[in-house]
């Protein structure tokens, strides 16, 4: 989702949600897991199991990055970011919506190893700093942005994968 694709829109059909990269490395991983089983029965095996393993990966892929869904976060922070722990008055919400996006991103990345905010903190921050733009947020002020995204996904998504009891 960019400034240009604020419905994150397939590049192909023009529907909003689109997610690529979950696409395609999903496909790929699928494709050799599929072509490695196939193997078992040969050339056309592994043709076979890697074409259908491509399928099945990509749709799995493409599912994982739907987990969150990006436009519909960032459609919920811009209309609620003075409600965030912290809001400091005379900041947009460009300034903020970097901090969303970590949070809510990061939660995304974190969750299959099950880290909590704290123990995954060091990533967010890195990934902050290399995604803020023109953000005027130092990394402090914007902890408790993408906290609460991270928080918001976490407690949509069912069970606790970070274990924190949220």
């Amino acid at each position: 989702m960019t400034a240009k694709n604020p419905t994150n829109a397939d590049p192909i059909s023009g529907k909003p949600g689109a997610h690529p990269v979950g696409t395609g490395l999903g496909a790929a991983g699928g494709a050799a897991t599929g072509a490695a089983i196939g193997s078992m029965a040969g050339p056309v095996g592994t043709v076979v199991g890697g074409a259908v393993g491509a399928v099945a990966g990509g749709l799995a892929g493409k599912g994982a990055a739907e987990g969150v869904n990006p436009t519909a976060e960032d459609s919920y922070w811009r209309e609620n970011y003075t409600k965030t722990p912290g809001y400091k008055k005379d900041y947009t919400y460009d300034d903020y919506a970097p901090a969303f996006r970590t949070g809510y991103t990061g939660w995304e990345r974190a969750r299959a190893s099950g880290e909590s905010f704290d123990a995954y903190e060091p990533k967010l921050r890195s990934d902050y700093e290399s995604i803020k733009g023109k953000s005027r947020l130092n990394w402090e002020e914007a902890k408790d942005a993408t906290r609460a995204a991270w928080h918001r996904v976490e407690r949509a998504i069912p069970g606790d994968a970070d274990k924190d009891g949220r």
